[in-house]
């Protein structure tokens, strides 16, 4: 059944005016309320105002104007089985239903906003109508997004009317979105606290996600898996990154992970940096003067784990650093753009993925961070700190670290925030030369990471994202050579760990910080 009639209520107005003028021109009936009527006449479009075919006007200064039987019956009728009823209220069938809807969540994220400005952009109609056109999508067609537009022109220029697969699809998605609006709402309203202050954590928390795409399978080949990715997810993120198409295959399950560690990694460094991960855990990770510098020193700090890793970059990929990376094999690569010569190289490269993210997320970017447990969700804030704080740290020891080592203890700090618990990381200058990661005990990964470096242990600079229980750990990084230590201190044993590293001679900082990753 051809289109004939197209209900248009729109908040975001971006495409509008040139859709509705192909409707029109089709011969599609446009009926609309409020300032959408408005744009449509000053541009020439014919439209019929909802209040002149309700024969009800907008009141309440416009908070009732689309509530009324004559709007959801031509809305949700049925055909010949509602003929009658739609006659009764001299009503006629609405095909189309284009509504998009009030800006609640940005105008909520506005810190100018005041709390009634707030709730006054909490829409009621226009939910109560997607919802109707959703439910009726049988017959009717619902579009709450401007992106949705040229398809259904399309389908409308082929057959009079959309399929009803694209019918159903959009009511999908129209659901998706009122329950996204009303979630975002509820989210608003349970945050606030007596005084009329918004706390962190809502009493009722609903996530939207919406499939990006299925997985091969998930962390192993006998899970399934697929990626969702967040409706609000920042310019920066990894939902937000484009594939530049290099490779076979599509990320995994694992690669998506290990993705986001390496791009939470690089971010803590503003000038050109590299950070290898495998297995969630930065293997390398350097700073240098040039990107490519950087990379080649990331990767051989444990150039055997770098086979086979993900790569991020913080500055765009130039040739020379695509060259460079085009020498070992890797699983991915993301950074905020490749250079076409870039690409060039490394889409030589089997199933090497790129991910470019475009904008850039600062290190101390705000965000909640969620990890599922069984029944529920822990909530907590990003763990968005680390710059600065050993040099703002307090000298514990008898000799304090040189220049040298306090550079050295600030990069290896800001890389062991990334490693998994118990983390130690020993750097010289701003490379990593050993990592121990995720052993349960700290003088373990105290060894590991001794082991790892090998003859760069010496004259290196060590940072443990937690305190050291005993004075084994020290003692254990004395005998590889390590001259400085940051750590958090809050020890019941500080003072026997204070001691020993006065003995074998090492400057100590506490950040009085802690950065656990489990």
């Amino acid at each position: 059944m051809a289109i004939r009639t197209a209900l248009v209520s729109v908040s975001d107005k971006s495409g509008l005016v040139p859709f509705a003028r192909a409707l029109a021109a089709r011969g599609v009936r446009i009926l609309s309320s409020g300032g959408t009527a408005r744009s449509l006449a000053a541009e020439g479009v014919p439209v019929e105002t909802v209040e002149s075919y309700t024969g009800s006007p907008e009141v309440m200064d416009g908070r009732v104007k689309t509530l009324h039987p004559r709007v959801h019956g031509g809305i949700l009728s049925r055909g010949a089985r509602d003929e009658a009823d739609l006659a009764r209220l001299g009503a006629r069938e609405i095909d189309l239903v284009v509504v998009n809807l009030y800006p609640f969540e940005r105008v909520a994220a506005d810190p100018r906003s005041t709390h009634e400005h707030i709730v006054e952009n909490i829409d009621i109609g226009g939910p109560s109508m997607v919802r109707s056109a959703a439910k009726n999508h049988a017959r009717v067609t619902i579009v709450c997004d401007p992106a949705d537009y040229e398809r259904v022109l399309g389908e409308l220029a082929a057959s009079g009317d959309t399929r009803p697969e694209t019918r159903a699809e959009l009511a999908a998605k129209a659901f998706a979105h009122t329950a996204a609006y009303d979630a975002a709402i509820s989210g608003y309203l349970s945050a606030r606290e007596p005084d009329g202050a918004r706390g962190p954590f809502p009493r009722y928390l609903t996530l939207p996600f919406e499939r990006a795409y299925g997985l091969r399978y998930g962390e192993n080949p006998h899970q399934a898996g697929a990626f969702y990715v967040e409706r609000a997810a920042e310019p920066g993120s990894l939902a937000r990154a484009e594939s530049l198409g290099a490779g076979g295959k599509e990320l995994s399950f694992n690669n998506l992970v290990d993705v986001d560690a390496a791009l939470d990694a690089v971010r803590e460094f503003d000038r050109p940096a590299a950070v290898v991960v495998k297995h969630t855990n930065p293997c390398g990770a350097a700073v240098g003067s040039l990107l490519v510098e950087a990379y080649r020193q990331a990767r051989e700090a444990d150039a055997l784990s770098a086979f086979g890793g993900i790569v991020a970059l913080n500055r765009d990929v130039d040739v020379a650093t695509a060259q460079a990376l085009a020498e070992t094999f890797l699983e991915c690569v993301v950074a905020p753009s490749f250079a076409a010569g870039a690409l060039e190289i490394l889409r030589g490269k089997k199933n090497l993925r790129l991910l470019a993210t475009g904008a850039w997320l600062p290190a101390e970017h705000a965000a909640l961070a969620y990890k599922r447990v069984g029944g529920g969700l822990v909530v907590q804030d990003r763990d968005a700190t680390a710059a600065g704080e050993v040099t703002r740290g307090k000298v514990v020891t008898k000799r304090a670290p040189t220049a040298d080592e306090v550079r050295s203890l600030e990069f290896a700090w800001r890389i062991s925030k990334h490693v998994k618990s118990n983390a130690i990381v020993l750097a010289r200058g701003e490379v990593t030369v050993g990592v121990g990661a995720g052993q349960m005990s700290r003088v373990v990964s105290v060894q590991i990471a001794c082991e790892k470096a090998g003859e760069k242990a010496r004259a290196s600079a060590l940072a443990s994202d937690a305190f050291f229980p005993f004075s084994d750990g020290v003692e254990a990084a004395a005998r590889a050579g390590v001259t400085a230590v940051a750590q958090p201190g809050g020890s019941v044993k500080d003072a026997d760990v204070i001691a020993a590293a006065d003995r074998l001679g090492l400057a100590m900082v506490f950040t009085g910080v802690r950065h656990f990753r489990h």
